[in-house]
C-alpha cells in the first residue's frame, strides 16, 4: 500500500515538472490567433472575392489566381464589404491596432503618433500581452504608434513581445532580394537621412549596389551604368512617366526563386518559431530567440510587404501572367473637368496615363503574378499555424485583412492608392475559427463593416468583456456581431487621410460615396475647425457619385443641379462625424498638447437617414 503510494507520489511529480517545463500542454482557454494582412492589396485579386460579387473568377481587368486563400475562405465567412478607413500604410494600420478612427486619434497620415497623450489607449497586441499572450510580429505592421520621452524622442511602444521585421531587421542587415537601403548621420546636430542605394540579390550570390535617385540624390556614371543594366535584365518598370516618386518599381522580376523572396523569408522564419517550440533556436542573422511556448497562448500578426513595391513577382509566377491579357481601365480626362483640385492634384502625381500600353498591361501582369505569390505563401503560413494549434490540442482563430487598403491600376487615370474611391478603401475580411459552430464555413456577409472593427473582433475572441467600460474608446465593433445577426447594419462607413493631396474625409453607404476637403492648406489645432462646413461652396472642394449608376465613380456630381442639395446634406452630415463629434488634432512633438472637438458629440450613429426629397 505504501509503495503504490509512493509511485503514484512520484508520478504526480513527474508530470508536474513537466508541465513546469512546457514540455506538457496544458488546457488553454484563450485561442491561438493568426492575423495576416498583407499591403496595398485589392480584394479583386481573389477568385472567391469575384465570385462572391461578380460570379467570375476572375477580376474585372482579367485573370487572377488564388487557390490558398479561396480554400482558407471555404473554411471560414468572408466579409466582403470592408473598407479601411485611411487608404495608406500608416494611418490605416494605426486604426486596425486601436481600434479607432483617424479622427479620434489625431492619426491621419505617416507622422509618428505616440501614447504619451492622455486620450491614448493601448493598442489590442498590448491589451492581449496582459491578458497572458505572447505577441510576436512577422513582416511589416508599422502601426506608427510610439513611446515618447522628452529628451528620448520616439521608441518602440511594445505592441509586441517580439518583432521580425522585414525591412528593420532582415533587410537592414542586408537579407533579402531588391531594396533601399539608407545611410543616415548627424548633420549641424541633427540626425537625418544623408545617402541611400539600391541593392539586388541573386540565388547564386551575386549582389549589385548603386545609388538610389530618391529625393534627387546625385548617381556616378558607374551607378548609373549598373542600375540600368540591372533594369533591363529585371525588365524594371518605374512609375518615371508619372509625378509624384519617380523611382517606385511597380513591375519587374523578383531576382530571387519564389522561396527566397523577402516574404519568404519572413514565412521561414515564422516556421522556425512554431516548429521550435519550447527551444531556442536562430534566425537568418544568427540571433538566439525562443520558440512558442505551447503553455501560453500566441497572438500572431503576419505583415506581408507584397504586393506592395516593389511590384517584383519571382519567375515562377510572372511567366504565367506575362501570357494573360488584360482590360486595362479607361479613364476620360474630360471627368478632371468636374473633379476639385484635391483630385486633380491625385490624377497628377499619380499619373497612369501617360504610361504606353504595354507599360500599363505589364504593371497589371506584374501586380496579380504578385499577389498570387503571396497566396502560395499564405497557404504555407496558413497550413504551419493549423498544424502548431491542431498538434497542441489548442483552438485557433485566422484573421485575414485583404491589405491594409487597395490599389488603383488605372481607375481614375492613377496606379496609387490614397484616393476616396473604392479601389483604394475597399477590401475584404475572412474569419477562419477551428469551432465551425462559431464561424460557419463557407458563408459570404454584405454587411458594411470597417477596420476598426478588426481590433474589438480579435480582444473580444480572445476572452475579453468588449462591453465593458474600460473599453469604451474602441471604435469598431465585434464583427461576430455581424455575422450572427444580419439585422446588425451599418448605413455608411468613414475615414480621412492628409497625405500627397492635403486633408480629404470620406463617407461611402452602397448608394452613395461622397469625399469632400476637411481643413484649409494651414491650420492650428483645432482652430477653425468647422471651416470645411462653413467656407465657400467650391473651397470644399466636395466629390459625389451616385453608384446605384455609376459603380464606378467617373461621373462627379457635386455640382450637378440635381444633386446640389444631396452634395451639402452629405457635407454638414461627414462634416459633423470627423471635425465635430471626438476629433482629435495632436502636436505630437510634445507629450501632451492636443485639442478635441465635441461641437457634434453623438452624430457618428452609423445612420444615414437621408431626407427622400434630396435623393434625385
Amino acid at each position: 500500500m505504501l509503495r503504490i503510494r509512493l509511485i503514484d507520489m512520484k508520478r504526480l511529480l513527474l508530470v508536474l515538472v513537466l508541465v513546469i517545463s512546457g514540455l506538457v500542454t496544458v488546457a488553454q482557454k484563450q485561442p491561438n490567433i493568426l492575423w495576416i494582412i498583407t499591403d496595398d492589396h485589392r480584394p479583386d485579386a481573389l477568385e472567391c472575392y469575384n465570385m462572391a460579387t461578380t460570379g467570375k473568377k476572375e477580376s474585372t481587368l482579367g485573370y487572377v489566381s488564388s487557390p490558398n486563400i479561396d480554400k482558407l475562405a471555404s473554411e471560414g465567412t468572408m466579409f466582403i464589404n470592408a473598407f479601411c478607413n485611411s487608404p495608406a500604410c500608416g494611418p490605416s494600420r494605426g486604426s486596425l491596432h486601436s481600434g479607432r478612427y483617424p479622427f479620434r486619434t489625431g492619426h491621419f497620415g505617416f507622422v509618428q503618433t505616440h501614447q504619451a497623450p492622455d486620450f491614448v489607449k493601448p493598442s489590442f497586441p498590448q491589451t492581449l500581452q496582459a491578458e497572458g499572450y505572447y505577441a510576436t510580429a512577422w513582416g511589416k505592421y508599422d502601426p506608427y504608434i510610439f513611446r515618447w520621452g522628452p529628451g528620448q524622442g520616439f521608441y518602440d511602444a511594445g505592441h509586441y513581445n517580439y518583432v521580425m521585421h522585414f525591412k528593420n531587421y532582415l533587410q537592414k542587415k542586408g537579407v533579402g532580394d531588391l531594396f533601399t537601403q539608407y545611410k543616415y548621420a548627424t548633420v549641424d546636430g541633427k540626425y537625418k537621412r544623408v545617402g541611400s542605394k539600391e541593392v539586388v540579390k541573386f540565388e547564386n550570390g551575386r549582389v549589385v549596389e548603386y545609388a538610389s535617385k530618391v529625393r534627387g540624390e546625385e548617381m556616378s556614371k558607374d551607378d548609373l551604368k549598373k542600375r540600368r543594366k540591372i533594369e533591363k535584365e529585371l525588365e524594371i518598370l518605374r512609375s518615371y512617366t508619372r509625378g509624384g516618386n519617380k523611382e517606385l518599381i511597380i513591375g519587374g522580376q523578383n531576382p530571387m526563386p519564389a522561396n527566397k523572396t523577402i516574404d519568404a523569408l519572413v514565412v521561414r522564419e515564422l516556421k522556425k518559431f512554431l516548429e521550435n517550440e519550447n527551444s531556442s533556436y536562430e534566425t537568418a542573422l544568427g540571433d538566439k530567440v525562443q520558440g512558442a511556448k505551447t503553455n501560453q497562448p500566441q497572438m500572431i500578426s503576419l505583415g506581408f510587404h507584397l504586393p506592395h513595391t516593389p511590384v517584383l513577382p519571382p519567375k515562377k509566377f510572372r511567366d504565367v501572367f506575362k501570357q494573360k491579357n488584360y482590360n486595362i481601365p479607361v479613364f476620360e480626362k474630360e471627368s478632371l473637368n468636374k473633379l476639385p483640385p484635391q483630385l486633380v492634384k491625385l490624377y497628377n502625381n499619380l499619373n497612369f496615363d501617360k504610361m504606353t500600353k504595354e507599360e500599363q498591361l505589364q504593371a497589371v501582369q506584374d501586380y496579380y503574378a504578385f499577389c498570387a505569390h503571396g497566396d502560395a505563401l499564405i497557404g504555407e503560413a496558413v497550413e504551419l499555424f493549423k498544424s502548431y494549434c491542431e498538434k497542441n490540442n489548442q483552438e485557433y482563430l485566422i484573421i485575414f485583412t485583404v491589405g491594409d487598403h487597395g490599389w488603383q491600376l488605372g481607375e481614375q487615370g492613377i496606379a496609387a492608392k490614397f484616393g476616396p474611391w473604392r479601389q483604394s478603401v475597399n477590401s475584404a475580411i475572412i474569419m477562419v475559427s477551428s469551432d465551425k459552430n462559431k464561424i460557419p464555413a463557407g458563408k459570404i456577409k454584405r454587411q458594411l463593416i470597417e477596420y476598426v472593427d478588426v481590433a474589438p473582433t480579435i480582444l473580444a475572441e480572445a476572452g475579453l468583456d468588449i462591453s465593458q467600460e474600460k473599453f469604451d474608446y474602441l471604435d469598431g465593433k465585434d464583427l461576430m456581431t455581424f455575422m450572427n445577426n444580419e439585422d446588425e447594419q451599418r448605413d455608411y462607413v468613414v475615414g480621412e487621410i492628409n497625405l500627397v493631396a492635403g486633408p480629404r474625409a470620406y463617407i461611402r453607404s452602397n448608394d452613395f460615396a461622397f469625399s469632400m476637403k476637411t481643413r484649409p492648406a494651414k491650420n492650428d489645432l483645432n482652430k477653425n475647425v468647422k471651416w470645411a462646413m462653413t467656407c465657400a461652396r467650391e473651397k470644399a472642394e466636395m466629390a459625389l457619385y451616385d453608384l446605384r449608376k455609376d459603380p464606378f465613380e467617373l461621373n462627379n456630381l457635386a455640382n450637378d443641379p440635381a444633386y446640389i442639395k444631396l452634395a451639402d446634406w452629405y457635407r454638414i452630415k461627414l462634416g459633423n462625424i470627423v471635425l465635430g463629434d471626438g476629433r482629435i488634432e495632436c502636436d505630437w512633438s510634445k507629450e501632451n498638447s492636443y485639442n478635441i472637438s465635441t461641437f457634434a458629440k453623438g452624430t457618428h450613429d452609423s445612420k444615414l437617414d437621408i431626407p427622400s426629397n434630396i435623393i434625385p
